[in-house]
């Protein structure tokens, strides 16, 4: 694996259907074609997270049918919904069992195959928080379940259900997020029994036999003082132990957390490869370019380790959130700085329906060209040894001439080479022209001329060293304008 590797997610059962549409037979994962796995390699991806590919039981599904907020969001989506379009949550799983369909244990053995014969590796979901209401443990352990009494049923509905096990009926507690309404399909995992953290350890063991590394769901919500504000249960910490047991098996295996509210760093600390970089993306997306600066200058040994995104299936889909030139500009920061590159099914080709986890079936949507051709024009650059495995640097921008205010709206980095090879990038993350002089810090520019070439667009730049390295690069951008520079020394 480079250091800065990408992944693509891709939401396995709707992907499935689709092929299964345009081909007139049903396809599960042991039917899909050379050609359609050589499209992921194409793109020039280290990862493939194939999503929801966990079996969802009965009750849950009919959750996911019966939900009035939810079945107006299918159908807002899909105004021909059917039944068998509503599959039910990936994330109210049953058992770590392949979803029927899918076919079968064999079927996803044969997936990874074929992703790791082009040179990609394989991520799967693991749900550590909850599960689904089908989930055997509701008869069988409910001591591994968060329980409530009666009165908390008729005080928080939305966060309890009452469910019938072999001694009788019983009030569960809803997995949920602390500041939110419980998911209504789940159950939550007491983590106060010891012997739920062994269990999960065993179900995560079988889950990494399968795939080359893991997407942690809502990972914060194990922390143990996020668990005890939660539901006042104390805890012992579940990631370290976890994370060094699938280790001493599997030395290579990847840990991706999803983790919020600035957690980012808490769970690096115990053990996760890569956390989600939500706070990038909510200061693009508003956009405060003082505060992308500021994400920027954290500790490299922090960045390095942060998936950067621009959506997922949680998130609105990137052509809604950022419009126009505003998704390349961020698009730029947010792929060209350090960590992994995240992107999400459908992004690519710039659709714009977010499309709900509960469903296997998705709308038909035509590609944006210029959208299409701009990410195909940046996974080429993410293929370069350079942004792959060189060394990352933030640059300071300064005012281009006295009371020059809108130098302030610049995000500027360097990626350098060890062949001497430099990529300079200056994204104006702001809705109207602006101008400033980007300081380039090295020595080497001095006493000969440089070139500047945008590889986005093919536009040529000649520059002498001493004004680059004496001012700085004066540059002068529209709204939402960048360059994206190979500097090179020319005779």
């Amino acid at each position: 694996m480079p250091r800065y590797p990408s992944v693509l997610q891709v939401n396995t059962r709707v992907w499935l259907n689709s092929l299964s549409r345009c081909q007139g037979a049903q396809i599960g994962l042991a039917e899909v074609g050379a050609t359609d796995w050589d499209r992921f390699a194409d793109l020039g991806m280290d990862w493939l997270w194939l999503l929801s590919v966990w079996q969802t039981g009965p009750k849950s599904r009919r959750v996911s049918h019966q939900h009035f907020e939810w079945r107006m969001e299918f159908l807002s989506l899909l105004h021909d919904l059917t039944e068998d379009d509503i599959g039910g949550s990936g994330f109210a799983i049953q058992e770590y069992r392949v979803a029927d369909g899918l076919g079968g244990e064999a079927a996803l053995r044969q997936a990874r195959d074929e992703v790791r014969r082009r040179g990609l590796r394989l991520m799967l979901d693991f749900v550590p928080n909850h599960v689904g209401l089908d989930h055997t443990w509701v008869s069988k352990h409910p001591d591994y379940l968060v329980t409530g009494s009666e009165e908390d049923l008729k005080r928080s509905p939305q966060n309890h259900v009452r469910l019938e096990t072999p001694h009788g009926f019983r009030v569960f507690a809803h997995g949920r997020d602390p500041h939110f309404a419980g998911w209504p399909d789940t159950l939550q995992l007491n983590y106060g029994n010891p012997a739920v953290r062994e269990v999960m350890l065993a179900e995560l063991h079988k889950v990494a036999e399968r795939c080359d590394g893991v997407r942690c769901d809502m990972a914060m919500l194990l922390l143990p003082d996020v668990f005890e504000r939660t539901w006042g249960i104390h805890i012992e910490p579940f990631w370290p132990m976890a994370i060094q047991s699938i280790r001493q098996r599997w030395p290579d295996f990847v840990f991706l957390a999803e983790v919020y509210w600035d957690l980012e760093w808490t769970l690096q600390q115990q053990g996760f490869d890569v956390t989600y970089d939500k706070r990038l993306y909510d200061r693009l997306r508003t956009p405060q370019p003082q505060a992308v600066r500021d994400h920027l200058r954290a500790d490299l040994e922090f960045q390095n380790h942060l998936a950067r995104f621009l959506e997922n299936h949680d998130e609105p889909r990137a052509a809604v959130v950022f419009p126009d030139a505003q998704h390349e500009a961020a698009a730029i920061v947010t792929y060209l700085t350090p960590g992994l590159r995240f992107f999400h099914q459908g992004q690519l080709e710039g659709f714009r329906k977010r499309i709900s986890p509960h469903l296997v079936r998705g709308p038909d949507e035509p590609v944006d060209a210029r959208l299409s051709g701009f990410y195909r024009r940046l996974l080429d650059i993410l293929r370069r040894p350079l942004v792959r495995d060189g060394d990352w640097c933030l640059l300071e921008c300064a005012p281009a001439w006295h009371d020059n205010w809108t130098w302030n709206c610049f995000v500027a980095f360097v990626w350098c080479g060890r062949d001497e090879s430099r990529l300079l990038a200056v994204v104006n993350l702001a809705p109207h022209q602006s101008q400033c002089h980007v300081q380039l810090p090295f020595a080497d520019l001095r006493g000969g001329n440089h070139r500047l070439t945008d590889v986005m667009d093919g536009s040529v730049y000649d520059r002498p060293g001493d004004q680059l390295a004496g001012k700085g690069l004066f540059v002068e951008l529209p709204a939402w304008g960048y360059h994206v520079l190979d500097m090179r020394r020319s005779e």
